[in-house]
């Protein structure tokens, strides 16, 4: 396909393991939030609210400096990891995962907090009046009928991740077969000479993969759309 040489098929494996992991990582964490939001009137919601956006407009390099901080080997939470559990995130595949999740997690927290406030409370009150618990009717209602939006949510989740480049060049840094992923094999390419044709094979690799994932997650959003039409 597209005659890759093995060590950019290895590039295009370590960004799609980057991207899973940092999907599947933030999934329960960005429902959780959402639910929140979309559910919960507490004080200091706006706050909670702009800071989970904040990866959206502020620099990448800003929000990898702060990971950087934070997560380093000196940092309060890195330096923590690595000294109870000999965790070490940055200049690591892991970092660039922590990294990519934290810029994937406004969009996936905005398409399934859009898909709570799409779920009729006056269904979940009814099932609480049957004598179901809180936690029984977000598992037979809310939960299910909001699973559309988790599925876009995290397609939108994979295909930023793709994208990251910022944040995880600040972050985890750009080493070969460790933290080299698509976006920073296609900058280092520029880089050289005469590696034009690598880094269209690796452009176009980009472009598809995000590609199919912003095509899948249309999809469900559309499907979410058409269920919720059918059933009013």
């Amino acid at each position: 396909m597209l005659g890759l040489s093995d060590m950019e098929w290895a590039i295009v494996g370590l960004s799609l393991k980057v991207s899973l992991v940092a999907v599947l990582a933030t999934l329960p964490i960005a429902y959780a939030l959402a639910w929140l939001l979309a559910r919960r009137n507490f004080p200091g919601r706006l706050v909670l609210d702009a800071l989970v956006h904040l990866p959206l407009v502020v620099p990448p390099v800003v929000t990898g400096w702060l990971l950087l901080i934070l997560f380093g080997r000196s940092g309060p939470i890195g330096g923590w990891l690595e000294n109870s559990f000999g965790l070490t995130l940055v200049f690591n595949w892991t970092g660039a995962a922590l990294a990519a999740a934290v810029m994937a997690l406004p969009l996936m927290v905005r398409a399934m907090r859009l898909s709570i406030e799409a779920v009729d409370r006056r269904l979940v009150g009814a099932a609480r009046t049957l004598g179901a618990s809180p936690w029984r009717a977000f598992v037979t209602i809310t939960l299910p009928l909001s699973m559309p939006g988790i599925a876009a949510g995290a397609m939108l989740g994979f295909a930023r991740s793709l994208g990251e480049f910022g944040a995880t060049i600040t972050f985890a840094s750009n080493i070969v077969g460790e933290t080299r992923t698509l976006p920073l094999a296609i900058y280092s390419g520029l880089q050289l000479p005469g590696a034009e044709e690598q880094v269209a094979r690796l452009a176009i690799i980009s472009i598809l993969l995000s590609l199919a994932a912003l095509l899948a997650s249309e999809v469900l959003v559309r499907r979410s759309a058409g269920g919720r039409a059918h059933v009013l």
